[in-house]
């Protein structure tokens, strides 16, 4: 099998994720602990046993879901149920992109931290807390989405923000045009609507402030050569060392093509994904992209039994 680590973004978290790896593995407790040292706070409890609605909120989140994917990552390549000859490419869903870049050691833990620190205050302070949001749309064609927009036009600005899968994207933008299409679904048409746990409209043009302070910061970094592809939010392509910091930049305000990035790797040939960190989303979503294909998600201590059943 040819296959590919993929990593989930915002929206993934709850609380105690990762805390049974925390608990099993001391490489995991040591991510916990170089997150909590290079964050300056202990963010470590908000994740294991804080309040639902502060880990909701962006600044919490972001580094939370990434540091609880590579403290999982960590201990499968500890336990060697992952190699590094095993897997052939990654990809992460937004924020899950740093996540990748971690993994495909591009971007040291810490820098990742520190990157994600800026990013997530900088895309909560984009719009005061409660004005914007993003909403899921389940089951809807082309047409119905096109509507949806054209409709919501009277509530406030909405964007497609995330395209996930076939009759699956989600919209990003004013709270009142969120409301109005929640509140509206059944009249829209739409099958399911669900509003999301984020706390500010992703992946669209209203937080572009927070791009520009991304772009200042990001030539602070340096990015090491990939040890494997990279498939991009923003392009659904590979991309390279040379191109990544741009691509950062431009993705907080550009839709995640994560549909065209399945199809782009089914077709490069890969056939096993891997999920690694909290949920399962990702995991479904490939399910619905691509029907022949091996899809699992390592997100507590009894998934690793789902390793013994692919061949990697």
């Amino acid at each position: 099998m040819k296959t590919a680590l993929i990593f989930p973004g915002q929206g993934s978290q709850y609380i105690g994720m990762g805390h049974d790896f925390c608990k099993k593995f001391q490489i995991s407790r040591d991510i916990y602990e170089r997150l909590d040292d290079t964050i300056g706070r202990k963010l470590s409890n908000l994740i294991f046993t804080g309040d639902e609605d502060n880990l909701l909120q962006t600044q919490n989140s972001q580094p939370s879901i990434m540091a609880t994917s590579i403290a999982i990552f960590e201990a499968l390549i500890q336990e060697k149920l992952l190699d590094t000859n095993c897997y052939s490419c990654v990809a992460g869903h937004s924020l899950g992109e740093y996540s990748a870049l971690v993994v495909n050691k591009s971007l040291s833990f810490e820098d990742s931290v520190r990157l994600l620190k800026v990013r997530s205050r900088a895309m909560q302070e984009s719009m005061p807390l409660g004005t914007g949001g993003m909403i899921a749309l389940i089951g809807c064609t082309n047409e119905i989405i096109e509507n949806v927009l054209s409709k919501s036009n009277d509530h406030g600005k909405l964007f497609i923000a995330n395209d996930n899968a076939v009759g699956q994207v989600v919209l990003s933008g004013e709270i009142s045009a969120i409301n109005y299409v929640a509140d509206n679904s059944k009249d829209l048409k739409i099958k399911r609507a669900i509003k999301l746990p984020v706390s500010a409209p992703f992946h669209c043009k209203l937080i572009d402030s927070a791009s520009k302070v991304m772009r200042s910061e990001i030539t602070n970094y340096n990015f090491n050569s990939f040890d494997v592809p990279l498939y991009s939010n923003v392009t659904a392509k590979k991309c390279s060392r040379d191109t990544i910091d741009k691509l950062l930049v431009e993705q907080v305000i550009s839709k995640v093509r994560w549909r065209e990035i399945i199809e782009n790797m089914v077709t490069d040939g890969f056939d096993c994904f891997v999920e690694i960190g909290p949920g399962n989303v990702l995991t479904n979503l490939v399910k619905r992209i691509a029907k022949d294909v091996t899809a699992i998600s390592i997100s507590r201590l009894e998934d690793l039994d789902k390793l013994d059943n692919i061949e990697l």
